[in-house]
């Protein structure tokens, strides 16, 4: 049997390296490590939902985008002297819409990312899972929600600034959002976040609500036949995990400074799955890692070899899929198994050496 080890080391190294990377990293190096940081907090919750609950949801995008344009419009109104966001003085509006007016509070803005992805995903879930839609099937339909809220982004130009989206943002809480102290800050706070939602998923999983979660992902039937309603926990875990992408995405806005309809499309919502696949989609820390290491490598390869990048980093991603089903994480119990059979082997060639 594979000697057990401290999984908790593990997650705190992986925290403690973000926390002193600032200080080996150049400041563009930082922010782009802080931008990969948000996207980790989306492949943690794919985790949850696809390795653990088996839903292969491509549609996460709408949740981070959902979460993003919550928090720019804060922002947005915060930039705007006139009160009115310049997008919309273009377009001839001399007062600001309703839903645009419940975004002039910050700690409304910040609730609003959080609960607005989550009650869209619970809306959504109760009724596909209600009516026992999954697989495939329920792949499909969150593709379509994508396709359906790109196209309301980017037709109610006067609300959401259309293909354009929302940017020029200066400040926050009145503090410059350019200060180097603000990206720092901006940067181990989402360190902390990205800890606090690893554990809080961690702890989630080691549950019996957990274990139910893996109950329906391998034997869906088995566990209504139990007495459970796998409905009810799929809608929850579906909710938890539209909650963190909305986090992302508030993040996100903070670090990057603008959001568009074309990062919540469908090839950002593909890619969200990819992260979670190569780093291991039944491991926390692996997906969190495959977010990280993914983007790294993207990031990297565009700038060494921009005519064939997106060729690289497709057959890598094939390569894995194909080569490595448990991702990054599974590679590594692969090693610690082969590792611990052969210390086995030594002690046993060492106890037949003295019996004989």
């Amino acid at each position: 049997m594979l000697k057990k080890y401290n999984q908790g080391a593990y997650y705190g190294v992986f925290i403690l390296l973000l926390l002193v990377a600032p200080f080996f990293l150049s400041d563009f190096r930082v922010g782009l490590l802080a931008k990969f940081l948000c996207y980790a907090i989306i492949a943690v919750g794919i985790c949850l939902i696809w390795g653990y609950t088996g839903i292969l949801s491509l549609g996460h995008g709408v949740y981070f985008g959902l979460g993003a344009y919550c928090m720019a419009m804060y922002l947005k109104l915060e930039a705007s002297p006139s009160g009115i966001p310049d997008f919309m003085e273009w377009n001839g509006i001399t007062e600001v819409p309703f839903i645009w007016t419940i975004f002039k509070n910050p700690f409304v803005a910040i609730a609003a990312a959080v609960l607005v992805p989550f009650i869209i995903a619970c809306i959504i879930g109760y009724f596909t899972f209600k009516n026992r839609i999954k697989g495939v099937f329920f792949s499909i339909i969150s593709q379509a929600v994508v396709v359906v809220a790109v196209t309301l982004f980017i037709g109610m130009q006067h609300i959401t600034g259309g293909t354009s989206g929302l940017t020029n943002f200066f400040t926050v809480f009145q503090v410059p959002l350019a200060d180097p102290q603000t990206k720092s800050f901006l940067y181990y706070l989402t360190v902390i976040i990205l800890a606090v939602i690893m554990v809080i998923s961690l702890v989630l999983t080691k549950t019996r609500f957990g274990r139910v979660l893996i109950a329906i992902r391998d034997g869906e039937n088995r566990l209504r036949f139990l007495g459970y309603n796998p409905a009810t926990y799929k809608v929850f875990i579906y909710g938890l995990s539209a909650a963190f992408a909305g986090i992302a995405g508030a993040l996100f806005v903070l670090q990057v400074g603008m959001i568009t309809p074309e990062m919540m499309g469908i090839i950002p919502s593909v890619e969200m799955v990819l992260w979670a696949a190569i780093g291991g989609r039944y491991s926390i820390l692996g997906a969190a890692i495959g977010a990280i290491l993914t983007n790294s490598a993207k990031s990297f390869l565009s700038e060494s070899y921009p005519d064939f990048w997106t060729f690289i980093l497709g057959a890598l991603f094939i390569i894995v899929v194909l080569y490595l089903p448990n991702g990054l994480a599974g590679l590594v119990d692969k090693l610690k198994l082969g590792l611990f059979k052969k210390e086995k082997e030594v002690e046993k060639n060492a106890a037949d050496t003295v019996v004989s």
